[in-house]
């Protein structure tokens, strides 16, 4: 298979898919029902694509696989897309979610439906492109044109505050992409290329390095959300549509920890030295604060949104502790993150599509005509604490190493938070599983259906199997990881050696 464009077939295929859509004509009924099935189709083609890759990518080396180089502007810009050990597994996250968001969108979605498909196909190319991406201006280019298809979906399907958290949405995130824009242009400028792993290799002086090390930290620390840049979370998170909630909480925050790990820490290894006491601070008040403003929301949706912040924070301390541990347990956290929270925001779905409210006062001993949900809510929100045999427990544990290793007072603020979790989510659990059964409108709701069960049960498995057995996920980005940091203290001796000759 290695003759074969695995990487741009994977990236484009969902464009196929939305061109077929496009193309639908006939009765809004039939055209819905094609749009549907085609989005579902595509994405499960899509998802058994990457897992090719995945089965055929060679965990024993760090250097990028499946690489494809074709000249595109010129000028030394071109059209580079590989993987690695790292960016292989967010491969993986987006295509596995994406059909279950489909899936989600079955009957929620009414109005408008080919539309909405061809939306997420087409942000499905661009999310897949961010991780494959080897050239920054292509990266870019993806990263930036991703915010289109989740304004529209926010805007058109959301709810009723809809346009308000869109244009926050767009705003937040654009004005770091422009510190962004700019810093690509001076490191294009004075490096005389955009190749992600010439760039990696090349040394930026110290002074400079602080400069480029802020603007991308701009863009990134929006996208993740970092305290205080997270307001525009809570808001995009409730006015979304169930499976836009999903994809942002379970693949678009990720791309702002990828790109610190990506770029920030190889490129510019003397700022991210330097600003490290920065993000360590950024994060536990992330961590510690956003976990107790979870605690007082009446908003399912919103809780977790809270709950979405706090747990990235602890992506960004595991990132900068600069440690094996603390690396991979980033990098885990974010795909568990993406697995558990995803589902929490299918579980507030399906309460949602029968009773119209997010509110959690209006619910109350779903337990006892709901059984099967009372399950799987219950098995996402112990994943969700991080209680041990969990996708959660893992990325936190791990993270939590790392950062004894670095500074002993931050991991103890930070393991605050664990407790923090486990007070809001229990809180929510109680409040809308347990108690009486007592009013009317809740003794009429039905159990998972065949397609909410079809939805959950694959997240259901994976959050138990990480959880159990994470070696083969830590096993795909252990040497990448490795060789990363090994980089990365190569390069401060370098500096070092240089500062100590002159003197």
């Amino acid at each position: 298979m290695s003759g074969m464009p695995l990487l741009s077939i994977v990236t484009f295929l969902p464009l196929v898919g939305a061109a077929f859509i496009m193309l639908a004509r006939g009765p809004e009924e039939v055209v819905a029902r094609n749009a549907r099935n085609a989005a579902l189709w595509t994405t499960v083609i899509t998802f058994i694509v990457s897992l090719a890759i995945w089965y055929n990518f060679d965990n024993s080396t760090a250097a990028f696989q499946f690489v494809e180089k074709r000249e595109w502007i010129g000028a030394g810009i071109n059209y580079h897309m590989g993987v690695d050990g790292i960016s292989m597994l967010f491969v993986i996250l987006t295509t596995f979610l994406m059909p279950l968001c489909i899936l989600a969108s079955w009957e929620a979605i009414e109005h408008r439906v080919k539309e909405y498909m061809i939306a997420f196909l087409v942000m499905e190319t661009l999310m897949i492109g961010v991780f494959c991406a080897l050239d920054l201006v292509l990266f870019y280019l993806f990263f930036e044109a991703g915010l289109i298809p989740m304004f529209l979906i926010i805007g058109i399907w959301g709810g009723k505050r809809r346009i308000y958290a869109t244009f926050k949405f767009f705003l937040y995130t654009l004005l770091g992409s422009l510190l962004l824009l700019l810093a690509l242009l001076y490191m294009y400028f004075k490096a005389g290329t955009t190749d992600i792993p010439t760039l990696m290799a090349f040394r930026f002086d110290a002074d400079v390095q602080k400069w480029l090390w802020l603007a991308f930290f701009a863009s990134f620390a929006v996208k993740v959300p970092m305290w205080p840049v997270h307001t525009w979370l809570p808001d995009a998170h409730v006015e979304a549509p169930t499976a836009g909630s999903v994809i942002l909480a379970g693949v678009l925050l990720k791309m702002g920890g990828y790109g610190f790990i990506r770029f920030s820490i190889p490129m510019f290894p003397d700022a991210s030295v330097y600003f490290t006491p920065l993000v360590f601070g950024l994060s536990v008040i992330a961590i510690v604060y956003t976990s107790l403003v979870a605690l007082v929301q009446e908003d399912m949706k919103k809780l977790i949104a809270y709950s979405s912040v706090a747990h990235m924070g602890f992506v960004t301390l595991g990132t900068f502790s600069l440690t094996m541990q603390g690396v991979q347990g980033a990098i885990f956290q974010m795909l568990s993150h993406g697995i558990v929270s995803g589902a929490l925001f299918l579980c507030v779905g399906v309460v949602y599509d029968r009773l119209h409210t997010r509110e959690i006062a209006r619910y109350g001993g779903l337990a006892n005509n709901m059984p099967k949900y009372a399950v799987v809510f219950m098995l996402f929100t112990m994943a969700n604490v991080g209680l041990p045999g969990t996708a959660g427990f893992v990325g936190e544990m791990l993270i939590l190493v790392g950062a004894f290793k670095v500074n002993t007072w931050v991991a103890l603020i930070a393991t605050s938070g664990v407790i923090l979790s486990a007070a809001y989510a229990l809180w929510l659990y109680r409040r809308v599983v347990f108690g009486d059964l007592t009013k009317e409108d809740l003794k009429g709701m039905l159990d998972l259906n065949a397609r909410e069960i079809a939805t959950l049960a694959p997240l259901v498995v994976l959050a138990l199997w990480m959880g159990i057995y994470p070696g083969p996920f830590l096993d795909v980005m252990a040497v990448s990881v490795k060789n990363l940091l090994d980089q990365h203290q190569t390069a401060l001796a370098a500096v070092k050696a240089a500062v100590a000759s002159t003197r």
